[in-house]
C-alpha cells in the first residue's frame, strides 16, 4: 500500500484528552466527578448530532458550555465558579503522551499533518497552542465555516481540499468511533484508535485500514 501524503487528526479525544478538563477539578466534583465527565461528553455529541440532523447549527464552544450545564444540573451540582473554571480548563486540555512524538515523526518523514476538528476556530487555536501542537501542523481545519458538523461528508473535504488529494491519499485518525465510520464512508484511509479496550463499532472492523490502541506506531504504519 503507498504511503499517504498525509494524515489528518481529529482533536477532542484523539489528540487531547477530553477528560482533562475534569480531571483538574476533580477534587471539587468529589465522587462524581468520573460520571459528570462522560456525561458532559456524551451530550456535547449528542447535541452536534441533533443539530446536524435537523438542518441548525451552533458553535462547538456553545455547545460545550450547554452540554456541561446539562452534566452538572443532572447531578445536582450549581456552582458557577466551578462551570465556568471547567470550561476554561476545556479550552486548554492536555495532549495525550503520544501525540507530539506522532505528529513529529510523520513531519520528518514528509508528510503533511493536519487536524480536523468539530471545533470553532478560536477554540482549537487556543486548545492547540496550549497543547504544544502548533508547530507540528500544517493545518487546523474547522467545521465551523460549514457550520455542519461530522460525520457529514462535506466536513471531511475539507481535508483534500487542504492537501489537493483524493480521500484514499490521506490517513484520517480518529479515537472516536463515528468519526472514524464517518471519514470512512468518504473514501480516506481510516486509522480507529482505540485508547480504551471495547467492541468495535459502525462496521470498523470491516473497513478500517488500521486499528491503534496508541498513536505511538502510526508512522511505522503510515511507512514514515
Amino acid at each position: 500500500m503507498l504511503r499517504p501524503a498525509a494524515a489528518v487528526f481529529d482533536a477532542y479525544g484523539t489528540l487531547l484528552d477530553v477528560h482533562a478538563a475534569v480531571a483538574r477539578h476533580a477534587p471539587r466534583l468529589g465522587p462524581q466527578a468520573a460520571a459528570v465527565s462522560a456525561l458532559w461528553r456524551q451530550k456535547q455529541l449528542e447535541y452536534t448530532w441533533i443539530l446536524s440532523a435537523a438542518g441548525d447549527y451552533e458553535d462547538f464552544a456553545a455547545i460545550t458550555d450547554r452540554a456541561l450545564g446539562f452534566a452538572l444540573a443532572a447531578h445536582g451540582i450549581g456552582n458557577a465558579a466551578l462551570r465556568d473554571d471547567l470550561l476554561a480548563a476545556y479550552r486548554r486540555l492536555d495532549p495525550f503522551p503520544d501525540a507530539a512524538p506522532a505528529l513529529a515523526a510523520l513531519r520528518s518523514a514528509g508528510l503533511g499533518t493536519a487536524i480536523l476538528s468539530n471545533g470553532e476556530p478560536a477554540m482549537l487555536e487556543e486548545a492547540v497552542g496550549a497543547a504544544g501542537l502548533a508547530p507540528l501542523l500544517d493545518a487546523v481545519l474547522s467545521v465551523h465555516p460549514l457550520r455542519r458538523y461530522k460525520p457529514a461528508r462535506e466536513v471531511y473535504a475539507l481535508a483534500t481540499a487542504r492537501f489537493g488529494r483524493q480521500p484514499h491519499e490521506i490517513a484520517f485518525v480518529s479515537g472516536n468511533a463515528w468519526d472514524a465510520y464517518g471519514a470512512a464512508r468518504s473514501g480516506f484511509r481510516v486509522f480507529h484508535l482505540r485508547r480504551a479496550p471495547g467492541p468495535a463499532e459502525y462496521w470498523l472492523d470491516d473497513i478500517a485500514a488500521g486499528r491503534l490502541t496508541t498513536l505511538a506506531g502510526l508512522p511505522h504504519m503510515l511507512g514514515a
